[in-house]
């Protein structure tokens, strides 16, 4: 069958060719997004006389119609289509032969489909943030019932200083805020309607390319209609969001797979969201964060696929460009797979302070606190450090902990301890005592909850 497009060529494309440059298997996920624009570019073209008032109120019924079809089941997407615009197109045409071939006056596939794509990743990205913020607010949720809780915090995976396991949580909320921050602004500059760019100079036609604009939710036009056929910064820009957001997933991911193993023990998943082994029966894997981790390389390689695809494109429109989808879908999907997954993961994990307690205390993380408490009595800090520094090696060579050396012990290495040492010491005290802003004291965690509260309320109420 020939071509609707048919005409400088004969419309007959080789087979393989032709599977070769269809798209309907990935961009027919588009199809309520095509149709809507439609009837927005009728309406348009009815109120600018362009054609009548009654044709337009003609291919808006129609154009509804193969919505509701589709959407029931009535209507199937043909797979031989070669586009889901063509698809729309043709169906439109059979149901109304002499009118449904006025539809496409005054605009072109190439102002379509970046219409279409731009309508369809704006709701995208209202769904990913509502998912983003249903985990921070399960993040933030364990981070108040456990913003007490002792935990030994790390560098370069070596135990440094106490912390409250709330505060560790809160670092994530802060990353995934910033993460519905990005989602945000780019959502902001995609907001502008490409229809009516036409192929790539504009149209003849006295068409009113803010009226359709406005009827689909566009804060205003793109200013060059060469611009607004081959622009694609949007989504380059949602799918570097996507993997920044990936990325805080991942490390995140890591550490509950470090915390859940044997060697740290510092949380226990849910059943729900762990698998066994087939020939160990001991085993409780944590899948889920592992595959967290593992579908973000994913998403890293969806940003890089559109990046190479866009480097070299002159203007305006290339076929090229039809390659922007599926790695596209496949990020927002991904992403939001993800996210699904991840908030009741954490949600339901089970904190194990009685562990976090006593690694604090084995790695002698109040040894800044003891230096600190040397310096409050007088002494150069250097000259504390290295004094702080040997009565850790001499715990270690005991078998102590800083709050079970004895007294006696702590007065050999300088007269100036007293019994105020073990508050000084007292990993509780150390927390509590860190009040500066952003810090790990109680008091702080619970000012970070209340500000992430009060972000997430934002967010929420955009979507």
């Amino acid at each position: 069958m020939a071509k609707m497009w048919a005409g400088r060529t004969a419309g007959r494309v080789n087979e393989t060719a032709d599977a070769f440059n269809s798209s309907i298997a990935f961009d027919q996920r588009l199809y309520a997004q095509d149709i809507k624009g439609s009837m927005a570019h009728a309406a348009m073209l009815g109120a600018t006389g362009i054609i009548t008032k009654k044709e337009a109120d003609g291919l808006i019924e129609g154009l509804s119609g193969i919505l509701a079809d589709l959407e029931s089941g009535k209507l199937k997407i043909d797979p031989k289509a070669e586009d889901i615009h063509m698809f729309v197109e043709e169906v439109l045409t059979k149901r109304l032969p002499d009118l449904g071939k006025k539809l496409h006056t005054a605009r072109s596939r190439n102002d379509q489909v970046a219409l279409d794509l731009r309508l369809y990743l704006r709701e995208e990205i209202a769904e990913i943030t509502a998912l983003a913020a249903e985990l921070a607010a399960a993040v933030t949720k364990q981070a108040k019932e456990h913003k007490e809780t002792i935990l030994p915090g790390y560098t370069h995976l070596q135990r440094a200083q106490p912390i409250t396991f709330g505060q560790h949580l809160m670092a994530y909320v802060m990353m995934l805020l910033r993460d519905m921050e990005r989602l945000s602004d780019c959502a902001k500059r995609m907001n502008q309607s490409p229809i009516g760019s036409c192929a790539l100079a504009g149209t003849t036609y006295p068409t009113n390319r803010l009226m359709e604009a406005e009827s689909l939710g566009f804060d205003g036009i793109m200013k060059n209609s060469m611009d607004g056929v081959s622009d694609r910064d949007y989504a380059v820009e949602l799918l570097s969001a996507l993997s920044i957001l990936m990325m805080h997933l991942s490390r995140f991911s890591e550490e509950i797979i470090l915390w859940s193993s044997w060697e740290f023990h510092f949380v226990e998943l849910s059943d729900a969201f762990t698998t066994g082994s087939s020939i160990m029966p001991q085993k409780k894997n944590p899948d889920m964060a592992e595959l967290a981790r593992g579908k973000t390389g994913r998403v890293y390689g969806d940003l890089m696929t559109l990046l190479t695809v866009l480097k070299g494109l002159p203007l305006a429109y290339n076929k090229d460009m039809q390659e922007d989808k599926e790695c596209v879908f496949d990020a927002c999907d991904t992403v939001k797979m993800c996210l699904k997954v991840f908030a009741p993961m954490v949600e339901t994990m089970h904190v194990r302070k009685d562990r976090m307690l006593k690694a604090a205390q084995e790695g002698f993380i109040g040894a800044t606190d003891l230096a600190d408490y040397l310096v409050s009595k007088g002494l150069p800090f250097r000259s504390a450090y290295k004094i702080s520094g040997r009565i850790v090696a001499k715990c270690i060579e005991d078998g102590l902990v800083l709050e079970t050396l004895p007294l006696a012990e702590y007065r050999k290495f300088d007269k100036v301890f007293d019994k105020d040492v073990y508050a000084a010491v007292d990993l509780k005290n150390c927390v509590k005592k860190r009040t500066s802003a952003g810090g790990t004291a109680p008091s702080e965690v619970t000012r970070q909850i209340r500000f992430a509260r009060t972000q997430l309320k934002k967010y929420q109420a955009q979507v």
